[in-house]
């Protein structure tokens, strides 16, 4: 076993690592994956995972579809190696944006039922506020945060904000907020000295003040849903610190939807904290990449797949 409890994280994807196949080989090869993917169906009363394995991009991409088929292939993969390593656990997890609560689910903070309902909400409510507010996001490739942060308050009017959303990792970072804002911060980056400034395909203006409009409701949301303490330190997106309580999962789950996710503060402390080995849950290898570029010396082990796991021996 290449692993070893003391030192090993798990950490679950968000938006932007779905792809039409994910799961299939696993539920094919693993009974507790397929099970996984069966009773996802039964709780969401369609076949999520026949548009997961068989559907076209466009329909899996709709944001509504993406979080839970992360979720719901996430799961898939942590419940398969826990059958598989049951002696191995994970000595802290965390997730990106929509992967805290894949993280959290894998930390026994709520039940697979309850988290997949969560998920299904927070994409819904996450695309009717882009419909009430139709936002934009960019990439913005080769300026640090306090460079960014500063472009995004000049950037920035009265009725019209664009903050950091997401702190990929050194060099990647993602803005979010109205669109105007944003292509001016696009504008002022560049001028600031970022090599690229990319717009991304998306109305949604994530982890920003767009938000807003549906915060009143995802925090009923989550107040609905039943907690439990983690089983396992999780890392949140706020605060980059860690989550010990069943009130400080809500809290951070609510805030998160306007905060930064903070993801290279959080590699950066769990780095420090003795981990050198991140297993990615679930769906692809973007985290994996972006631990890479944060700390150069750490292991990447990817596991969706059958073949993943066997690697892992």
């Amino acid at each position: 076993m290449k692993l070893n409890s003391q030192t090993t994280a798990f950490i679950f994807p968000g938006q932007g690592s779905q792809t039409i196949g994910m799961g299939k080989e696993l539920s094919e090869t693993h009974p507790i994956a397929k099970q996984t993917f069966d009773q996802a169906d039964s709780i969401l009363g369609f076949s999520i995972s026949n548009l997961m394995m068989n559907g076209v991009a466009d329909e899996l991409n709709d944001t509504v579809n993406t979080q839970p088929a992360l979720f719901i292939h996430s799961i898939a993969s942590y419940r398969t190696f826990s059958l598989l390593f049951p002696d191995l656990k994970p000595a802290a997890v965390a997730g990106h944006s929509l992967g805290e609560l894949s993280a959290l689910c894998a930390a026994g903070t709520f039940s697979f039922e309850d988290g997949l309902r969560l998920v299904r909400k927070r994409g819904e409510l996450m695309k009717h506020a882009g419909e009430l507010n139709a936002g934009g996001m960019a990439a913005i490739l080769g300026l640090d945060i306090p460079a960014l942060d500063k472009v995004c308050a000049e950037a920035s009017a009265e009725n019209e904000l664009v903050q950091v959303a997401n702190d990929n990792c050194p060099g990647q970072v993602v803005i979010s907020g109205a669109k105007p804002a944003v292509e001016r911060a696009m504008t002022l980056a560049k001028s600031a000295g970022a090599k690229r400034a990319l717009p991304l395909a998306v109305s949604i203006a994530a982890h920003s003040p767009l938000m807003d409009s549906i915060q009143a409701e995802w925090n009923q949301a989550v107040d609905n849903t039943n907690f439990s303490n983690p089983s396992a330190p999780v890392y949140g997106n706020v605060h980059a610190s860690i989550i010990k309580t069943a009130d400080e999962a809500r809290a951070d789950l609510k805030a998160q939807m306007q905060a930064r996710v903070r993801w290279t503060e959080t590699i950066q402390r769990m780095s420090e904290a003795g981990i050198s080995s991140f297993v990615e849950m679930g769906t692809g290898t973007v985290l994996g990449g972006l631990v890479k570029r944060i700390n150069g010396e750490a292991s990447n082990y990817p596991l969706g797949n059958p073949q993943d796991f066997s690697g892992l021996e």
